[in-house]
């Protein structure tokens, strides 16, 4: 094993090249501080070639196959010694001394797991951005939300969310863990692949009594769905299917039947949502995470959680949201007690 270094920065491409090219340069020249390393997962295009012409100092990391977002990342953070790992997606433009606030947070509280910055999108910088905005809730459901963003609900930054704050989950797009605590909860979970796999890891940090902050001293701009696009049906399984594996791995067995049963309904009923925006056979993969769900609960349960710390948003954001039309963060405050 190497030396190890304060900071990594580890960026997992998979047929990236477009955005590297637009974004890798930026991210170094601001990245003195930290080693700019980037895995990649089997790209089928020219990425490794730019990569090695262009920033030969950078250190390659190639996995054999295409693990998604959870193997792509344990894969390449078995073969990196650090304090703390920064995560960043390929699709993200860095501001001057982006590091700096998380190292200081971090060195200043030991039980401080994991850290986001505040993110805003690239396209239209005075907004948050929908993966993570300021900072990740999760309901009594597991519906998450977040600090400037609730279901599509895009906020305006005014300053409002400035404050370092304990969140529930912070983003994969940009997050910085510490090392240690990655590996003593197994890292993510390899069966996620893509989507919710940060939120279940956050979880899993909390549940063993660590801490998951949003730091908006730093700021990143997203562009948002660089692998997996909005309409895509992979996404729609892998967010169906994985919110209900996130649920029955966490979530205290005397709680885990009712609410995972009422997810299901809820589920049921937002399938109405495909059909109203013309995509209705979206619900067939809706279907299929369920039943996927049930074939894959049996890995977890033999699975025993010793402590259930993590405590959830405890009224329902759907509600909220569409019934109550309460549609920022600021309007929940008072519900978080």
């Amino acid at each position: 094993m190497e030396t190890p270094t304060k900071v990594a920065v580890v960026i997992l491409n998979y047929n990236g090249i477009n955005w590297l090219k637009k974004f890798l340069r930026d991210v170094i020249k601001k990245t003195r501080i930290a080693d700019v390393i980037i895995a990649d997962n089997a790209s089928t295009d020219d990425s490794i070639n730019y990569i090695s012409n262009n920033f030969p100092n950078v250190k390659l990391i190639l996995n054999k196959k295409n693990e998604g977002y959870a193997g792509g990342y344990n894969r390449a953070l078995q073969q990196i010694s650090a304090e703390y790992y920064v995560l960043l997606n390929t699709d993200v433009e860095v501001t001057d001394n982006w590091i700096k606030p998380f190292i200081e947070l971090m060195d200043n509280d030991s039980n401080i797991a994991a850290c986001q910055p505040k993110i805003k999108e690239f396209n239209n910088k005075n907004s948050f951005e929908y993966a993570g905005a300021s900072g990740g809730f999760l309901d009594k459901y597991g519906y998450p939300f977040c600090r400037g963003r609730i279901f599509e609900t895009l906020e305006e930054d005014k300053g409002q969310y400035d404050d370092a704050c304990e969140v529930f989950w912070a983003s994969g797009a940009c997050l910085f863990l510490r090392a240690n605590a990655f590996h003593e909860v197994g890292g993510f979970d390899w069966e996620f692949f893509a989507h919710m796999e940060e939120i279940d890891l956050c979880w899993k940090l909390k549940n063993k009594g660590y801490k998951i902050m949003c730091e908006p001293k730093s700021t990143i701009f997203h562009v948002g769905g660089g692998t997996l696009r909005s309409g895509s049906t992979l996404k729609t399984y892998l967010n169906y299917r994985n919110n209900l594996l996130m649920l029955y791995k966490n979530l205290n067995p005397h709680k885990r039947f009712s609410t995972i049963f009422k997810r299901m309904l809820l589920d049921g009923i937002s399938s109405f949502k495909f059909i109203l925006n013309g995509k209705p056979h979206h619900i067939f993969y809706i279907i299929k995470a369920h039943i996927k769900y049930y074939i894959l609960i049996n890995k977890y349960k033999k699975k025993k959680i010793k402590s259930y710390q993590a405590k959830l948003f405890p009224k329902s954001i759907v509600y909220l949201y569409f019934i109550k039309g309460l549609k920022t963060y600021y309007q929940l405050k008072k519900d978080f007690n």
